[in-house]
């Protein structure tokens, strides 16, 4: 784990994190020890260090394509963090507590996390490079899982929009026996 502890401007900023080698993403925010369940500023801005931290070491040392496009959600895939910030006055969307809506804290925990992320990644070269893989393989793999989609929409408009001519049509029945396939030349046919 990746243990992360500093103080600025009177708000102490603790965020614990480390990537597992599933791909659910798990991350739990609380103010002054509330559990904030619908995240809020403090996650935003974890999120935003993390991103930005992963991305310009992994681009320093070569470790991502350069023509694949990265997104936040590829930096967060397996990763389990906990932030919490204890703040002098902190500001909620509801009296529940459920959503930190202070601005200040934003900016304050992505400086942080980043500035303590870049640290940690440029002291441990090896689990940095495991961290940027499992980034990149996340990446690609969503970026195959969207190429299929969008492949199975194409096939489905061309076959059943009637996008071809009446004479061509998918077989419907996965039995072998009962399916048949005609090849005709011209349209005469």
């Amino acid at each position: 784990p990746i243990y992360i502890n500093k103080e600025v401007d009177g708000v102490t900023v603790e965020v614990c994190l480390q990537y597992t080698n599933g791909d659910n993403e798990v991350e739990m925010c609380f103010t002054n020890n509330a559990y904030n369940k619908d995240g809020g500023t403090h996650l935003s801005g974890f999120r935003g260090g993390l991103t930005r931290s992963v991305t310009t070491y992994g681009k320093k040392n070569n470790h991502f394509k350069e023509n694949l496009e990265l997104i936040g959600k590829d930096f967060r895939e397996g990763l389990t963090a906990v932030i919490s910030i204890s703040h002098p006055d902190p500001s909620f969307e509801s009296q529940t507590k459920v959503k930190l809506t202070s601005p200040d804290v934003e900016g304050l925990v992505s400086s942080v996390v980043y500035e303590a992320l870049s640290a940690y990644l440029e002291k441990n070269p090896k689990d940095a490079t495991r961290i940027c893989k499992k980034i990149m393989l996340s990446a690609e793999a969503r970026i195959a899982a969207k190429k299929a989609r969008d492949a199975l929409i194409d096939r489905k408009k061309i076959l059943g929009g009637g996008g071809l001519p009446g004479k061509l049509f998918d077989c419907t029945t996965r039995d072998r026996e009962k399916s048949e396939l005609f090849l005709v030349e011209g349209d005469s046919a």
